[in-house]
């Protein structure tokens, strides 16, 4: 019997460890991104790597296992870039950082956050192409890039985002055609592309979420997009699109 209290004494005591070892991981990963921003509204202030782990910072949440859920720090005042590290926060959910002014591109390594719910990076400096990594994040939600300075294609990886509700990609320099391949997220309920540089047409599976989907809003307007939509049905409440082009 004795042996078996000890041995569970153990087991707790590894486990306690391995807890405590994963928050200083995320606790270092997160004070290596403050050491890249410039934050001249100290909003980071209490990010000290000195404390046992980062839950008790202020703009992060923890879950009951003291492993960092959401960093919120939408509309603080930040500048600078993205460090390839956050994609080590394995049990992140959340990632705000919208109206800031980061610059530089997006990681790769966000495709590695496989637990991300909402990745809201809008209203920035970012420049580069959208990672295709991001499509390997099967419970994200919300993908919020715009009004940025992204250029290349829309990435057909994309598609494989089928819980995804908000795609919106609007106001950036994105280029090349719109993928099918997003005519497989049957969830998606907004789809804003306006205002980049597209090409090509509207791929029929796409316009398919209209009927067949939960398409609420598609917009398209402001592109080199030849004009083939026209709005149909009651259900949708908006296709935005140029007027129809006429020879």
């Amino acid at each position: 019997m004795a042996a078996q209290f000890a041995a569970a004494g153990v087991l707790t005591g590894l486990l306690a460890l391995a807890t405590f070892a994963s928050c200083n991981t995320e606790g270092d990963i997160l004070y290596k991104q403050r050491q890249a921003w410039e934050d001249p509204n100290n909003v980071l202030q209490s990010w000290d790597p000195t404390l046992v782990n980062p839950c008790t910072w202020f703009h992060i949440t923890c879950n009951n296992d003291n492993s960092v859920i959401r960093v919120d720090l939408g509309n603080a005042g930040i500048s600078g870039p993205l460090i390839p590290d956050l994609g080590g926060l394995e049990n992140l959910q959340y990632l705000e950082l919208y109206d800031n002014i980061l610059n530089g591109s997006i990681p790769a390594t966000l495709g590695n956050l496989s637990n991300l719910v909402s990745l809201d990076l809008y209203s920035n400096l970012l420049t580069g192409a959208i990672p295709t990594t991001l499509g390997a994040i099967s419970t994200l939600r919300y993908l919020r890039l715009y009004e940025n300075n992204l250029t290349g294609s829309i990435p057909p990886s994309l598609g494989n985002l089928t819980s995804l509700e908000r795609l919106e990609l609007q106001k950036n320099a994105l280029n090349g055609a719109i993928p099918s391949s997003l005519g497989n997220i049957k969830t998606l309920q907004f789809l804003k592309l306006n205002a980049n540089m597209l090409s090509g047409t509207l791929p029929l599976e796409v316009l398919s979420l209209v009927i067949a989907g939960n398409l609420t809003e598609l917009n398209i307007a402001k592109n080199d997009l030849a004009s083939t939509v026209r709005s149909s049905g009651l259900r949708v409440t908006a296709i935005i699109q140029d007027k129809l082009k006429t020879t």
